[in-house]
Formats: C-alpha cells, sequence, structure tokens
C-alpha cells in the first residue's frame, strides 16, 4: 500500500521546515535490507511527519523513468504510475506549440510541464485537491483550478485528457465507458474542440469514430502510449511514432504507400517496432524501407538490408515447423542457448523449450509463424538492433 497524501502533507512538503525535512532523509538507502532501520532513523528525525517525507523521496527516486528533474517534484504513487514519460510527452506537447491549451485532467503536473513549455497559455484542472496542489508547486508557471472535466471552464482552448484507467479495485480497464473519465463522456463535453486523449494501446479505436487520428507511441523499443486526435490536431487516420532516448525520432503514416510484396524469404528477418504492428501500418513500414510480407496476415517481413535501429534476425535456415524437426536442427547446430519467437502459432516458448533439450555452446533465436497455412520455423543469429 502506497501512502495516501492530504492537504496538509503537501503544504507541509511546500514549506521551508519540509524541504528541510526532505533533505534530511534523501541520503537513506531505503533499500529491501536497510528499510527498517531507515524508517526508524527518519521517525527518530522528523516524529509523525515521518511517513509523507519517505514516500516523497522513494517516488522521486522511482520518477527519474518519467521525469526528466524529479528532485524537486511532489507525486503520488498512482499519478507516477500513470505518468507519461517525459519524451513522450514532450512530443506530444509539440502539436500544441503556440496555442492556449487546456489539461483537463492535469493531475500532479507532469504532461502539464511538458504543455507549458510550448503553449501560449496553459491551464491545468483536476478534481483531486492533493493533486491539483502538488500541480501547482511543480508546475508553477501554470494556471491551475479545481474544475470536473467533463464540465467545461475554458472556450477556445485545445484540450488534453489522460483519463485514468484503473477501476476502484486498481484493476488495469481496456474498456473506454469504465475511464474515469469515460472517452464518449469526454467527447461529448468538449464537441467542437481540438481534443487530444491519452489513452492504453491495447483498445480497440475502431469502437471511439469521433477520434480522427489515432497515434501509437514506443520509447526505447516498449509501445507506451494511444493518443486520439481530433480536429485540427488530426493530420492523418493512423500514425506510429517511434522514439529512442537520445536516439533519433521517426515517423510512419496510413498516408504513405503499402504496396509492398508478399515474397520468399530473404537474407533477414525484420520485426517491426510494436507501435507500427499496433497502428496497423506494417505495409506502410515494409514499403519505406524496401521489405515484404511473409504472409499478409503476419507483421514479419522479409529482405536482404534491414532498416537500421530494428530487431532483425539473419536467416541462418528455415522450413516447415515440426517439434521434433527443430530439436534435431538445433541438437545438429550444438545449441545451448536459445530464443523462441512466436507469431501467428499456437505455441507457448515456456513450455517448448525444455521438451527441445538443449545442449551445446552455441546460440540462436527460433521464430516460429505461419506462411498461409504452413507452420513454418526460422533459425536466426541472435538480433541486431
Amino acid at each position: 500500500m502506497t501512502y495516501e497524501f492530504t492537504p496538509a502533507d503537501v503544504a507541509f512538503l511546500c514549506s521551508s521546515a519540509g524541504s528541510s525535512a526532505l533533505d534530511s532523509v534523501a541520503g537513506l538507502a531505503l533499500t529491501p535490507a536497510s528499510y527498517l532501520a531507515d524508517v526508524a532513523t527518519a521517525r527518530r528525525l522528523l516524529g509523525a511527519g515521518a511517513a509523507p517525507v519517505l514516500e516523497t523521496v522513494l517516488l522521486r527516486r522511482k520518477a527519474v523513468s518519467k521525469v526528466d528533474d524529479p528532485a524537486s517534484w511532489l507525486l503520488t504513487g498512482a499519478a507516477l504510475q500513470q505518468a507519461t514519460p517525459s519524451p513522450v510527452a514532450r512530443l506530444r506537447a509539440r502539436r500544441f506549440a503556440g496555442r492556449d491549451v487546456h489539461d483537463v485532467t492535469c493531475s500532479v503536473g507532469v504532461d502539464l510541464a511538458a504543455l507549458v513549455a510550448v503553449a501560449a497559455r496553459c491551464v491545468g484542472s483536476d478534481l483531486d485537491p492533493v493533486r491539483l496542489a502538488m500541480a501547482r508547486h511543480n508546475v508553477p508557471a501554470a494556471t491551475l483550478v479545481r474544475a470536473d472535466a467533463l464540465r467545461p471552464v475554458t472556450r477556445g482552448a485545445a484540450v488534453f485528457a489522460d483519463p485514468a484507467r484503473r477501476d476502484s479495485a486498481g484493476r488495469r480497464t481496456w474498456r473506454p465507458a469504465d475511464f474515469l473519465p469515460p472517452l464518449d463522456g469526454l467527447a461529448g463535453a468538449w464537441r467542437g474542440a481540438d481534443l487530444a486523449v491519452k489513452c492504453a494501446p491495447g483498445m480497440d479505436f475502431a469502437a471511439l469514430p469521433w477520434s480522427g487520428e489515432v497515434e501509437l507511441v514506443s520509447l526505447d523499443g516498449q509501445v507506451r502510449e494511444a493518443c486520439l486526435w481530433t480536429g485540427s490536431l488530426a493530420t492523418v487516420t493512423r500514425r506510429a511514432t517511434v522514439l529512442r532516448s537520445g536516439g533519433p525520432e521517426w515517423t510512419v503514416t496510413d498516408a504513405e504507400p503499402d504496396d509492398c510484396p508478399v515474397r520468399e524469404p530473404g537474407e533477414w528477418l525484420v520485426d517491426p517496432d510494436g507501435a507500427v504492428v499496433r497502428a496497423g501500418l506494417v505495409r506502410q513500414y515494409a514499403t519505406r524501407h524496401g521489405l515484404g510480407q511473409l504472409d499478409e496476415r503476419i507483421a514479419y517481413l522479409t529482405g536482404d538490408t534491414p532498416p537500421p535501429g530494428v530487431r532483425a534476425f539473419r536467416v541462418l535456415g528455415h522450413g516447415h515447423y515440426s517439434e521434433k524437426t527443430l530439436r534435431r536442427e538445433l541438437r545438429r547446430r550444438e545449441v545451448g542457448r536459445l530464443e523462441i519467437l512466436v507469431r501467428g502459432l499456437d505455441i507457448d516458448p515456456n513450455t517448448l523449450r525444455p521438451r527441445l533439450k538443449l545442449k551445446g555452446p552455441n546460440e540462436v533465436t527460433v521464430v516460429l509463424t505461419r506462411i498461409g497455412r504452413t507452420p513454418t520455423a526460422f533459425v536466426c543469429e541472435p538480433e541486431r538492433t
């Protein structure tokens, strides 16, 4: 259980006394091995006020993957869990550059901070008084008001929303009607406004006909979010954007050609970034890079030259898949370490691996998929990115 902050806690943490208290325990290790002793030290130093201070220190350490400079931030556990990583927040904020923007679910202000940096004027609102007080501390340049996201309090601004996607028991929900606030409610409340809504990437976007563009975004190989864009914020129907920490950024859209061929396996197999797959833009991506599909319904691509910065596997051999044949081939190659990738077949790698009786000094990747109705195994060199 995480600590539940109160308005009084936030007021204390924002004060000079709170700042001193945070400094006094910032050096504690707070590892599993030292935690009990560190808590005892904090209680000796701070008395009854130790709990919110310790929780803040812990959350700031966890926030390194989400916030650029978390050392001064105030956070709650739930808010941090849902917060957008800062590279993704900055990417999204670029579409709002120079505009008046209202973040109607601003929480503790992670997305708001990215918007303030580019917007003409920026308003943040939330119903939770604790998170709103934290946002006032975290993003002092924004105008903050307590308001319901379904009851507009601004006019003429572009709108951003990040609904909560967990139920009252903390379980993740995929149903748009169960989001807080629900997606259709947001679309109705802000009808006519340019609206952007952050969503879970695994949703059924066809059930949201009001969205003009669906963008899937990945960061360092992990699909982080989907964003629904409406009005003038939408420029295409589907987009995949791929970010790398400290590396290049690229995007592919449904406005690009998609006339890639279905072809025989080449020297390389290419596994497109997850954002491309979830956005349904595998054919556009393949056409851009001169690749072909193994099968029209399978996302693996093939070609003689893989694009840079993606999962690619040099094919050592391939053929009809059966467990017996694969076991014999791996024994011939003296394979003792094996990565198993499966797409389009009902095979559990964790169940299959021990049955293959691996033994030897070599390592390969096996890709199990289907071409037409034929289950096919590719034995490959370990991935190159």
